[in-house]
């Protein structure tokens, strides 16, 4: 059920050897986070807790006396929890050997949320790194729920801690553990809504839940479909109002020639009075627009019984209106069509208790909602019976009161309807009914108009036709519960939900739009643009996610930093997107994991030393477990795209599950070469009769995709970081199932101008000199934005560099390590000859003027080592450093301007220039 626990601190095993301070119960959550979708630490969606044991580091279970036994019998089910050691009873080994309490609330967590009904089965915890912390990771169905059982393990185990220790007070675990599991209850779906996600996910279409009841998602984008219960995408709105109008639906019924009792509707008591002379005796009096039997009055053989029960009637009338109609004897049957046919048909029997000649009414129904399969409302298979004064009354009608005992065998009715929501139960008659009473109910349900309906009969048996039995309709139903027939209380259950999920999803049809996700340190969000426009071009409706923010057919509808997973999922709620680009970055994936559950296409770029020493990653090697998260789901039939030339991307090549295409700008790479032996793709770079292309390899045969010539984004080929964003583009396309010809054509036509890609290398002509805007913030993209300036600074040709000055205006995030943020600065200095300093708006916890001064300290050390630069200013406000560099620029000069509000320093160089050109023109 767990992974085993990764060894606690170093120390911990000697402390728990040594005479340790009395523990205390301080056992405490630091940090909680919820993974909706594959993640750092699981493939699956799950919880994690930061936790720390404090004085309890220094007391595993085997110290702590009594711990273990007052743990089980409070939850005897942990002793089904196998952990690491594969088995059943294996916890409960780890307990009694001495296992850490960090370990114990992950597994407490499981076991809670078990008890509720769940079925989560998978956690592990790890330790952060500190003396008593840990990582908590454990599954959950609901996450709300998931957080409220990792918050009441905790409490738990912190009541535990030995006797002696004062333990929570007024902590009922018994009362606590009720209100945990009735919360659960409150936020799970209904039987029905979980028998159509059930069959949903056997069929591995997805879902999203878009409300906090019923209303649920399956499919994505184009192909989505709807469902609020059993009411579906295509349920008429028309049809249900229909079926709300219980006269109406009556008259409809009988124009069609079915059988239905007789009625009429009234709005006061005198109405129906007159109505019932009119009808005769006996009569049924019912609300016009009612629910769940809420109201119904049966058997009415006077008019003061009539007048009587007109009020309660009226009570659950939405409209005021109340149905007199005549009153069929026979047994309640509920008849499901779904799509025009009959699935399935339950008896009703009102809830009832029979006697034992021992126990009184009362004493019966208690012990019948006792059943545990007995809940409140519709969140189990069956519902408690409610005594209220119509049951009381109902009672008293036949002989008895609450107190007295009924003879053996005596059934005591406690309500008339048959309803599963007033505590009935159903018995399956699905193989009994005659064909006349199944073509009757399916052409009731194609009159009313509804693709699901529960079809109401009164008959005294189902199995002879109704017509000659003198049964009928009495209602149609839209949304009709499930429960009766997936969990009758007699006879087989009946798998309705196949139908449902036949109709919105036709054999052959897809629910899943094609999903390519992009991550790397550098160079994301351009490789997910050229991956979007390529099949833009091909006529596809994209759907993209970028740190510019979220684009639906290359129109932006979301202005933020949109690559995280709830942008992700906004993009697969579109109805009008058939295609999905998401730029994946580590922030989303530590934060909340992918926020789906897979993708066809994962690719990887490059790791760089950027973001580390943040939640808990200092090394590359744990930045790239980090992005590897992106090849991880990539299905069987799905591709990974890898960067052959990073031996840290690379690496991920054992962790795809499906076909590997590897870019590569490096001549005879090796992995590159061993792959395509074996008849893999690949996207290389080669010197042909036209210069350095793009080429596909498979096996011994090689395709030009493009001269990197041809490609505006990589400027002749100068920009290096845009021919292997190009490389890796094609390469995802390629896996997409793009042919040759669109990959080319949509390579040719994507520029970097500012109005397609902006702040990605967006060229500017001023006043003769030019302009770079980039959103460059790390070493790694220093290194190639100024691989690029120095290509840029020679002829077309080649030969000589150019003399003209290089300034740089340049800048790091205040969340990276010291030495990250000078290495920036060194980086930058190598490449121009006078660089301007300036801090982003959003400091990122640090004091005005640190970040700058890191950033100058390393230019300076590169100035003292024989660096390019000899010029150094600081100039915090973004927008002044820029001025000032565009003020010194003369003609044949460059200036390169690291953005973080590009929108303000493009509005600059507008009222500086003519509008700009093409991107790359004149490079």
């Amino acid at each position: 059920m767990s992974e085993d626990l990764a060894a606690p601190a170093d120390d911990a095993t000697a402390a728990a050897t040594e005479e340790p301070a009395q523990p205390r119960a301080d056992l405490k959550i630091l940090e909680s986070r919820v993974y909706r979708g594959p993640n750092y630490w699981s493939y699956d969606k799950a919880v994690h807790l930061l936790v720390d044991l404090g004085s309890l580091e220094d007391f595993p279970t085997n110290l702590l006396p009594g711990f273990t036994d007052d743990l089980l019998a409070l939850l005897p089910g942990l002793a089904d929890h196998s952990c690491g050691v594969g088995r059943k009873g294996g916890f409960v080994e780890r307990l009694r050997d001495g296992t850490w309490l960090g370990h114990v609330a992950e597994h407490v967590a499981l076991q809670l949320q078990r008890e509720a009904g769940g079925e989560q089965r998978r956690g592990k915890t790890r330790g952060a790194g500190r003396r008593g912390q840990y990582n908590v990771i454990y599954g959950y169905g609901d996450d709300q729920v998931g957080l409220a059982a990792g918050r009441l393990a905790v409490r738990l185990v912190n009541h535990l801690v030995e006797n002696q220790v004062e333990r929570e007070p007024d902590f009922d675990f018994e009362a606590e553990l009720e209100r945990f599991i009735l919360r659960a209850e409150r936020t799970a779906f209904g039987p029905s809504t979980q028998a159509i996600l059930d069959e949903a996910v056997a069929r591995d279409i997805p879902f999203l839940r878009l409300n906090e009841h019923s209303l649920v998602q399956l499919g994505q984008g184009i192909y989505q479909q709807r469902i609020r219960a059993t009411m579906t995408s295509k349920t008429s709105s028309l049809a249900v109002d229909v079926a709300g109008d219980k006269e109406l639906t009556t008259r409809l019924l009988a124009a069609a020639g079915l059988p239905v009792p007789r009625s009429y509707p009234v709005r006061d008591v005198a109405d129906a009075v007159a109505a019932a002379r009119r009808l005769g005796f006996p009569l049924v009096v019912k609300p016009l627009d009612g629910n769940h039997g809420r109201g119904v009055h049966l058997d009415l053989r006077t008019e003061e019984e009539v007048a009587a029960a007109f009020p309660a009637a009226q009570e659950e009338a939405r409209r005021g209106w109340v149905l007199v109609e005549t009153y069929v004897a026979g047994n309640d049957y509920r008849v499901l069509v779904v799509g025009g046919r009959m699935v399935a048909i339950a008896e009703r029997v009102p809830a009832h208790v029979v006697g034992d000649g021992e126990h009184t009414v009362a004493q019966l129904v208690e012990r019948t909602n006792a059943d545990p399969r007995r809940g409140v409302g519709h969140e189990k298979v069956l519902t408690r019976i409610r005594v209220d004064q119509a049951a009381i009354e109902l009672v008293r009608a036949q002989g008895f009161e609450l107190d007295e005992v009924p003879g053996e065998g005596t059934t005591v009715k406690l309500t008339l309807t048959g309803n599963m929501s007033t505590g009935g139960i159903s018995i399956d008659r699905t193989d009994e009914a005659h064909p006349d009473n199944v073509e009757i109910a399916e052409e009731a349900a194609r009159v009313v108009g509804l693709d699901v309906a529960g079809i109401d009969f009164i008959a005294p048996d189902l199995a002879e036709p109704v017509r000659e039995t003198g049964g009928a309709i009495v209602e149609v139903n839209a949304a009709p519960g499930f429960r009766m027939h997936t969990h009758p209380t007699v006879g087989e259950p009946q798998y309705v939900a196949r139908p449902v999920v036949d109709l919105l999803f036709p054999p052959g049809t897809p629910s899943r739009i094609p999903i390519v996700a992009v991550t790397g340190t550098n160079g994301k969000t351009t490789t997910s643009r050229m991956i979007a426009h390529i099949f833009k071009g091909m006529g596809r409706q994209v759907g993209l996610t970028s740190t510019d923010g979220i684009l639906i057919d290359e129109r932006l509808v979301v202005t933020a930093d949109a690559s995280g997973p709830r942008s992700a999922r906004m993009v697969l709620q579109n109805p009008r997107v058939d295609f999905a680009v998401f730029e994946v970055a580590r922030g989303g994936i530590l934060r909340e994991g992918l926020g789906y559950e897979r993708n066809d296409v994962g690719v990887v770029l490059n790791i760089g030393a950027d973001h580390l020493g943040l939640r808990g990653i200092d090394t590359l090697k744990q930045l790239a477990a980090v992005k590897q998260v992106v090849i991880e789901a990539v299905p069987r039939d799905g591709h990974g795209v890898l960067n052959a030339d990073d031996p840290l991307v690379a690496g991920m090549r054992r962790h795809c599950s499906g076909e590997l295409v590897w870019f590569s700008m490096q001549d005879g790479n090796e992995l590159v070469e061993a792959h395509c032996r074996r008849g893999g793709r690949a996207i290389v770079l080669e010197d042909g009769r036209l210069g350095e292309g793009i080429v596909l390899r498979q096996g011994r045969r090689s395709t030009l995709i493009a001269p990197t010539g041809a490609v505006p984004a990589t400027f002749g080929g100068r920009a290096r970081m845009n021919v292997a964003n190009a490389m890796a583009a094609t390469a995802a396309a390629l896996a997409a199932g793009a042919h040759l010809h669109d990959i080319r054509a949509g390579l040719r036509s994507f520029t970097t101008s500012y109005e397609v890609a902006p702040g990605r290398l967006n060229l500017f002509e001023v006043d003769g000199y030019r302009v770079i805007v980039d959103y460059c913030h790390n070493a790694a993209g220093m290194r190639m934005l100024g691989d690029f300036v120095d290509r840029l600074a020679v002829p077309p040709k080649g030969g000589d560099v150019i003399a003209r000055r290089r300034t740089g205006v340049v800048a790091s995030p205040g969340d990276r390590r010291d030495k990250d943020i000078r290495e920036l600065g060194e980086v930058a200095a190598r490449h121009f000859d006078a660089l301007i300093v300036r801090e982003d708006r959003n400091l990122r916890g640090r004091q005005p003027g640190e970040i700058a001064e890191l950033v100058a300290a390393g230019a300076r050390a590169a100035a003292d080592d024989g660096a390019r630069c000899r010029s150094l200013e600081v100039v915090l406000d973004e927008l002044e450093a820029s001025r000032l560099a565009l003020d010194r620029a003369n003609p044949g000069d460059l200036v390169v301007l690291c953005a973080d509000q590009v929108e303000s320093i493009v509005d600059e160089l507008q009222t500086r220039s003519r509008p700009p050109g093409p991107a790359g023109a004149g490079a």
